[in-house]
């Protein structure tokens, strides 16, 4: 321990004796280990992270995709079933006694209007659970009681769980709260529990639930549009807790069977051929500790790349610290020579050595937390920027700073040993001759693989960098097809007020007239919701006069319920017939208009004016009439091919129904959300104008999401632009390193051989010589860097190009602009020193010797 101590106090000394060492190498070790910490703080927050659940070990889902919300027919993508009915629920969970309880979750969240007396109401997340929901996961209530199986019947009062979070903000901790009554959708709830403090649901989401409700209340709150007892509208996410010595494998194959016999009773899976593919459905089980991996599953591909590149850096910036060590190792040789001359061992040597090396880095690695803890709460801003109650928690955590205690301790371990072997090899002749006598310099070839190999790093990272850019760039200037300056799109929820479908159009023509009697405002609309806004509605053509289409027919279109103006205040011309005009109305022929991608996959060969379509059964292939067609434009997901897409006018709705779930859905989408507003130009305080007049309509009318149409369709992209940007602060970073690298190693070249170079220019070498030696070997180390880089960048692209849009993995340009960038980089951090060389004085040099 003594001896220990005596190598800390001595460590430190060195470092305090070397500021601009010790400082280069503390900024270099935080920029690698803090780059690699951050993103491995939001990998364990997001991937890594368990539910703060009883046992989170033995809970598995049923499913293992994220299928939301209410779908219908074949689901699963190939055969993979991930989304389930009630009906289906309860089957499996009646044919499956492994598990010790089952749940069901509510696959999508939806926001809720709530209010609490005579306060006004707010919009907050709610999710349907099943009763067993809080038993499952082992948890109990910070006040009051949880949910339970009596609360989940038809006959049982309306009840809530109230988040411990939304309890502190929404409700200003109040003790009341438990046993009072809150409106949901203006239904009563009563209040019978606070959940615990730090549960935040079942999944890991910047948008949590507030609060928690029965599955049978469901109906309650959505009246005629419920979809509980629909046996083929699926909805729900099964997670269950399994019983001890249970084997999943056998567990899983047995539920495929007991799906398949299921869907082999209902006609919506039997028809039109579908029992053929019966036979492939099956359910995948997995790990549920985690709890449902939906944002694990959206984030994963990009968390994984970027550890991959901050492993890089980190590998840059330890090659450059291997440099300096290797440097400074060789400068003290003589005072190493000294000490071996003088009786020291080499074991002692070694260790004296990397003391100091363990100490540098774990110095570099506390600097580097605190580049951790700011980058990672940057991160998260940029990538969920209007997260109101994020889960994911960016403060380092007890496996986080280990992680960073043991990168440090790797770094200084790892590239500390090489310089302390050096050091240990000193021989005691070079302390009594002098050390700049000596001609050997065995940290030289070292030291160039080294800038080699940061070289070929840096082109990796360069040409990642220009590739994520360049797709990020596609995907924000593609041509949309839509119009979004000037435009605001407000989210609202009439349901969530009490509104009635036969008390809709009244407010709807209100609304109409109080946003377009306001200062500016050139056009205004409503629809069920607005392009690019992260909803669809997605529906089977079926064409008048052709055979139904079976299982596998690509026969989906998106569909919309829109006010006439809604073409108009998105910017989107009708190319043939017309638009949807204040005719269309409840008593009048049932119309739509679609979109070109629409007649070119339903009517290629027809002129669609006036033709018939239905929808998911044969016997509606006449309700709505094609009266116009509009141009295409992205209404949903904007990196994928235009969809087919349909739109019904808002006063329209189709009677003809004989299924209960096509009459709720088609109740349902009578309740439109959005109100688009096209302005003629810029104006002020919109926001605040907006608010009022929505208000003005009726002070129960809440404001789920209000923002410029700008930001909707830009924050498509906030995890894309956020990996395009640290791909980019990467590749910077690297360059910086490696050009730091070639530079120090070069100076390094220079000082050592002062005399030789003194010597030839005595000779007769000219200063250009001088200059082309020096900056030539800087170059050629470069030169085989980019040899390795090359084949490394594009193997790197090959791997990146699920990220990437419309750009190819092999990219010449990107690989030609790194090339480029590096090699600008390497000639000025090479020409420093080489000047400086060039400029030496023969009789200087000698006399030095």
């Amino acid at each position: 321990m003594d001896t220990l101590i005596q190598d800390l106090r001595y460590a430190l000394s060195q470092l305090r004796k070397a500021p601009g060492f010790t400082l280069t190498a503390v900024i270099t070790l935080a920029l690698g280990i803090g780059a690699t910490t951050a993103i491995f703080t939001l990998v364990q927050g997001i991937l890594l992270r368990s539910l703060p659940v009883s046992d989170p070990a033995r809970l598995y889902r049923i499913g293992d995709t994220d299928d939301c919300c209410v779908e219908g027919g074949f689901v699963g993508d190939n055969g993979d079933f991930d989304i389930f009915s009630y009906e289906l629920y309860q089957h499996l969970k009646d044919s499956a006694p492994e598990f010790e309880q089952l749940a069901a979750i509510q696959a999508g969240q939806n926001g809720f209007s709530v209010r609490r007396g005579d306060a006004l109401a707010k919009s907050l997340q709610g999710e349907f659970v099943s009763g067993n929901y809080f038993s499952t996961l082992g948890l109990g209530a910070f006040a009051g009681r949880p949910l339970s199986e009596s609360d989940d019947t038809p006959a049982s009062a309306p009840a809530t769980v109230v988040s411990y979070r939304a309890w502190q903000t929404e409700f200003a901790a109040e003790p009341s709260l438990v046993g009072s009554t809150i409106l949901i959708q203006a239904k009563p709830f009563t209040v019978v529990g606070i959940a615990p403090p730090g549960f935040f649901g079942d999944r890991v989401t910047d948008n949590p639930p507030d609060f928690w409700m029965p599955l049978q209340s469901e109906p309650y709150v959505h009246g005629p549009n419920s979809y509980l007892h629909h046996a083929d509208s699926h909805w729900l996410y099964p997670l269950g807790r399994v019983r001890p010595g249970t084997n999943v494998g056998a567990l899983q194959a047995k539920l495929s069977v007991v799906l398949r016999q299921w869907m082999s009773t209902r006609e919506a899976y039997t028809k039109t051929g579908g029992a053929a593919e019966i036979p492939k459905q099956h359910v995948v089980i997995v790990p549920g500790g985690g709890g449902i991996q939906n944002l694990q599953l959206e984030a994963g591909k990009g968390l994984r790349m970027l550890m991959t590149l901050s492993s890089v850096v980190l590998l840059i910036a330890c090659a450059n610290i291997a440099n300096l060590l290797l440097a400074r190792a060789t400068t003290r040789r003589a005072d190493m020579a000294l000490r071996t001359a003088l009786g020291a061992g080499r074991r002692r040597l070694i260790r004296q050595v990397l003391t100091e090396c363990v100490l540098l880095s774990c110095i570099g690695g506390l600097a580097g937390l605190a580049v951790a803890y700011a980058g990672s709460h940057a991160i998260l801003a940029l990538a969920f920027p209007d997260a109101k109650n994020l889960t994911i928690d960016a403060s380092p955590s007890l496996p986080v700073l280990g992680f960073a205690f043991l990168v440090s301790l790797l770094t200084g371990v790892l590239f500390g040993t090489a310089p302390a072997w050096l050091s240990s090899h000193a021989q005691p002749t070079e302390a009594l001759r002098g050390a700049n006598r000596s001609t050997r310099d065995r940290s030289s070839l070292p030291q160039k693989a080294l800038v080699v190999l940061q070289a070929s790093l840096s082109l990796v990272l360069l040409a990642g960098a220009i590739l994520m850019s360049k797709s990020l760039a596609n995907l924000e200037h593609q041509n949309f097809g839509v119009a979004t300056a000037n435009r605001y799109v407000l989210q609202f929820d009439p349901e969530g007020a009490g509104y009635t479908v036969e008390r809709l159009p009244a407010l709807y023509k209100e609304m109409e007239d109080r946003f377009a009697a306001l200062p500016g405002v050139a056009n205004v609309a409503l629809a069920l919701y607005s392009p690019l806004q992260g909803n669809n509605w997605g529906e089977c053509i079926i064409q008048q006069g052709y055979p139904a289409p079976g299982p596998n027919s690509k026969c989906g279109a998106t569909w919309d319920r829109v006010s006439p103006q809604f073409l108009d205040a998105i910017g989107v011309p009708v190319v043939r017939g017309r638009g949807l005009t204040e005719q269309d109305t409840a008593t009048s022929q049932l119309v739509a208009v679609v979109n070109q991608a629409f007649v070119k996959r339903f009517f290629p060969n027809d002129d669609p004016i006036g033709k018939h379509f239905g929808i998911d059964f044969p016997q509606y292939s006449g309700a709505y009439e094609i009266v116009g067609v509009f141009a295409d434009f992205k209404m949903n997901n904007p990196r994928d091919p235009i969809r087919p897409v349909f739109l019904r006018p808002l006063a329209q709705r189709f009677t003809g129904f004989q299924e209960p779930e096509m009459i709720s859905g088609e109740t349902r989408s009578m309740f439109v959300n959005s109100a688009i507003l096209n302005f003629n130009g810029p104006q002020q305080n919109v926001e605040a104008l907006i608010r009022r007049t929505l208000a003005g309509v009726d002070p129960n009318l809440t404001v789920a999401d209000l923002r410029s149409f700008d930001s909707q369709v830009v924050g498509n992209f906030n995890q894309e632009r956020l990996i395009a940007r640290l791909t980019s602060l990467f590749g910077i970073v690297a360059l910086i390193l490696a050009s730091v690298g070639l530079y120090g190693v070069t100076s390094y070249f220079v000082a050592r051989r002062t005399s030789e170079i003194g010597v030839r220019m005595a000779l007769g070498a000219s200063r250009s010589n001088v200059l082309t030696m020096v900056l030539g070997g800087a170059l050629w180390q470069i030169l085989l860097g980019l040899g390795l880089g090359i084949p490394a960048a594009m193997l790197a692209g090959h791997l990146m190009a699920s990220q990437l849009y419309e750009v190819g993995s092999y990219d010449p340009q990107a690989l030609l602009s790194a090339t480029l960038a590096l090699g600008l980089c390497a000639a000025t951090a090479g020409f420093v020193p080489a000047r400086r060389a060039a400029s030496i004085e023969p009789m200087e040099a000698l006399r030095t010797e």
